[in-house]
C-alpha cells in the first residue's frame, strides 16, 4: 500500500511538472513566477462549451473542467508576459511607460518643515501601511552641538539612475519615462536584491501575510497603487502615480499644511505647493541653493531639498499640538530622534 502510495504520487507530481511546462511555454503564467489563478463561474453565469482544458487547484491538484465554466481572470497576459487589470482602467503595460510626456519631481523645504509628521500619517491613510512601517520618515536632525535642530522628511528618491532597478531579476522594479520608479508585485519574487542595493533604505519586505482590510477584498492590484499587499514581497513610496494620473498631487503633499514639500513635472519647469503656490522649479533650486541627498553617489534623485536656513514657520495652533500628541502620531516624533549623517548642502 505504501509502494503504490509512492507510485501515484509520483506520477501526479510528472503530471502537474508536465501541465506547467506547457502554461510556461504558452505565455499562461506571470513572468516573475506569478500564483495561477482560476476562477470557476456558476449559476446563472456558466455555459458549457463543450470544451475541456485542465486547470490548477489551490491545493495543487490538476482537474479538468469545461472551459466554459472558467472566468477570465481580471489580470490577463499576453506573450510578452504584461497583463492588464480592468478595475483600474489602465493595462500593466501602460502602469510601467508611465504618463507621456511627463517628468515628475518633488522639492522639499526644510526651512518650512516643522515635524509634525502629517505627510507620513497621510502616507499611511491613503496606501494601507502597516504601523510597523513608514514610507515616509521625518527626521530631527542636528549638524552640531551648537546649531539649532531641523526636520528631515525622507520618501523614496525615485532615482535617475536607480542602482534598485539593476539588480532586479525579473524586473519587478522598474524605472518608467516619468521618472517614477514602481514595484511590480505580481513579478516580485523576493530575493531582495533591490533592498540591499538601495543606498537610501527606503524599501520594506512583507514577512508575513497582510491584514485583511475591509473594502479591499475585491480590489485588484497594480503596481500603481501597491495593493492588495502580497506576503514575500517589497514595497515602497511610489509617488501615488495612481492619483498622479486623474490629476491629483500625491497624498503627501496636500496634507502639508506648511507648503514644506512642492511637486510637479520638470518638462514644464513648474512644482506647486498644498496651498496651490507654483513656482519656478529651476529659479526655486537656483535662488535657495537646492540639492540632493547624497547626491555624490550618483543615483540622481528627483527629490531636491532647500536648506534650513531662515526658518519661519508659525507657531503651531492648539488643534495642531493635539493631534501631534496623538498615540498614532508620537512613533514619528520617536523616529525623528534618530541621528542622521549631515548631508551634503546643508
Amino acid at each position: 500500500m505504501i509502494m503504490e502510495n509512492e507510485e501515484n504520487k509520483t506520477n501526479d507530481n510528472k503530471k502537474r511538472r508536465n501541465f506547467l511546462k506547457g502554461l510556461l511555454a504558452g505565455g499562461a503564467v506571470i513572468a516573475g513566477g506569478g500564483v495561477i489563478k482560476s476562477v470557476f463561474l456558476g449559476g446563472n453565469e456558466a455555459h458549457a462549451s463543450g470544451e475541456v482544458v485542465k486547470v490548477l487547484t489551490t491545493g495543487g491538484k490538476l482537474i479538468e473542467v469545461d472551459k466554459g465554466k472558467v472566468a477570465k481572470s481580471c489580470c490577463s497576459s499576453d506573450s510578452s508576459g504584461a497583463h492588464s487589470c480592468e478595475s483600474v482602467g489602465i493595462s500593466n503595460a501602460e502602469a510601467r511607460r508611465g504618463i507621456h510626456g511627463k517628468k515628475f519631481i518633488m522639492v522639499i523645504d526644510l526651512a518650512k518643515c516643522e515635524g509634525c509628521g502629517a505627510c507620513t500619517e497621510a502616507c499611511q491613510k491613503m496606501h494601507y501601511i502597516p504601523t510597523e512601517r513608514e514610507w515616509i520618515k521625518v527626521f530631527k536632525i542636528k549638524d552640531s552641538e551648537n546649531s539649532t535642530p531641523y526636520w528631515m522628511p525622507k520618501p523614496c528618491f525615485h532615482c535617475d539612475n536607480p542602482p534598485c532597478t539593476k539588480v532586479c531579476p525579473v524586473n519587478a522594479t522598474f524605472k518608467r519615462q516619468d521618472g517614477i520608479v514602481l514595484i511590480d508585485n505580481d513579478r516580485c519574487i523576493g530575493c531582495r536584491f533591490c533592498m540591499a542595493a538601495c543606498p537610501y533604505s527606503t524599501r520594506f519586505f512583507n514577512w508575513l501575510p497582510p491584514k485583511e482590510i475591509a473594502g479591499l477584498k475585491d480590489v485588484v492590484y497594480s503596481p500603481e497603487q501597491g495593493y492588495p499587499r502580497k506576503i514575500g514581497t517589497v514595497e515602497k513610496c511610489d509617488f501615488c502615480p495612481h492619483m498622479i494620473r486623474h490629476g491629483k498631487m500625491p497624498c503627501c503633499v496636500t496634507a502639508c499644511t506648511k507648503d514644506a514639500i512642492y511637486f510637479g513635472d520638470e518638462n514644464e519647469d513648474a512644482v506647486t505647493s498644498s496651498s496651490g503656490e507654483t513656482v519656478c522649479l529651476s529659479q526655486l533650486l537656483k535662488d535657495k541653493a537646492g540639492y540632493r541627498f547624497l547626491e555624490d553617489l550618483g543615483t540622481k534623485p528627483r527629490v531636491y531639498y532647500l536648506p534650513p536656513k531662515n526658518r519661519r514657520f508659525p507657531e503651531p495652533t492648539e488643534e495642531e499640538v493635539e493631534r501631534q500628541l496623538k498615540p498614532e502620531n508620537k512613533k514619528v516624533k520617536e523616529s525623528a530622534k534618530e541621528p542622521v549623517k549631515e548631508t551634503k548642502g546643508i
